[in-house]
Order: structure tokens, then C-alpha cells, then sequence
């Protein structure tokens, strides 16, 4: 991956993620007949989406932008990036504590181990800024001196 681009790599392969996790949760579910569906937790997702894959986090909270952090300043970026993709791997390590289904569990390796990749990149990219003088003046949280 160049260096160069590896953010939006990053933010594809995250999008990609949303599609993973979508299709496992459509192929976990296309066979659940009305009144399982009724007894679950899956029931009131059911009734605003029917079987759709609609992307939301584990309450039902919708995903939008505002979840999406971008301050201007390329260390605080980074670190909420780096901070996003622990995030994601705590909550693909409580999906395995939880579940004993093996394929569901081979998918969610894959994810976890995605994110564990993205961590380093990110974690390289923080360290290469904060170590090349030629980038340092385009990071204000390196700036020497603020102005007032």
C-alpha cells in the first residue's frame, strides 16, 4: 500500500467491513422464521428493516458522519484513528467471547486481524510524522510556537 494513500485504503477496506458484517448477519437470519425473529433481540430491528441489511451499532444507533473525526490536524486525526481501531477490535474480541458458531467466528478473525493491521499502519504514519522534520510544519500539534 502507498504511503501516500493508505488512509483511503483504510476507509475502503472499513466500508468493505460494514459489508462483511451485513451479509453475515443477512445469511445468519434469512432462514429465522416470523415468530423467532418475534421472540429475539433481532424484533424491533426487524420491524423498521424487515431482512434488510441496515448498517447500526449494537443499541440500533444508525450509522452517520458524526461518527466519522476529523479535526485538520493530522496527530489528533491519527490518534482517533488509532483509538477507532482498538475500538473495533474490543468489540470483534466481545463477539468471540460470545459466540460458538465457527464460521461466524472464522469472519470475525478475519475482521479482527484487519483491524489489528490498521492500528500498525496508522501507528507508522503517527510515528514517520512525528519523527520527519519536512513534515513536522505541517503539524500543529508540533508546532513550536502558537500564535495568539
Amino acid at each position: 500500500m502507498a504511503e501516500e494513500h493508505f488512509e483511503h485504503d483504510v476507509g475502503t477496506e472499513e466500508l468493505a467491513h460494514l459489508e462483511i458484517v451485513g451479509t453475515l448477519v443477512r445469511q445468519l437470519t434469512k432462514n429465522a422464521t416470523t415468530s423467532e425473529i418475534e421472540n429475539s433481540s433481532y424484533g424491533a430491528y426487524f420491524m423498521n428493516h424487515g431482512r434488510g441489511v441496515f448498517p447500526a451499532d449494537s443499541t440500533g444507533v444508525p450509522f452517520n458522519a458524526g461518527s466519522i473525526a476529523v479535526s485538520g490536524d493530522p496527530i489528533a486525526d491519527l490518534t482517533e484513528d488509532l483509538a477507532a481501531e482498538q475500538k473495533a477490535r474490543a468489540v470483534y474480541d466481545n463477539i468471540l467471547r460470545m459466540s460458538d458458531d465457527p464460521d461466524v467466528n472464522d469472519v470475525i478473525k478475519f475482521l479482527r486481524a484487519r483491524e489489528i493491521v490498521h492500528f500498525q499502519r496508522f501507528g507508522e504514519a503517527l510515528d514517520q510524522l512525528q519523527n520527519t522534520p519536512a513534515l513536522q510544519g505541517f503539524c500543529p500539534g508540533l508546532a513550536s510556537e502558537t500564535k495568539n
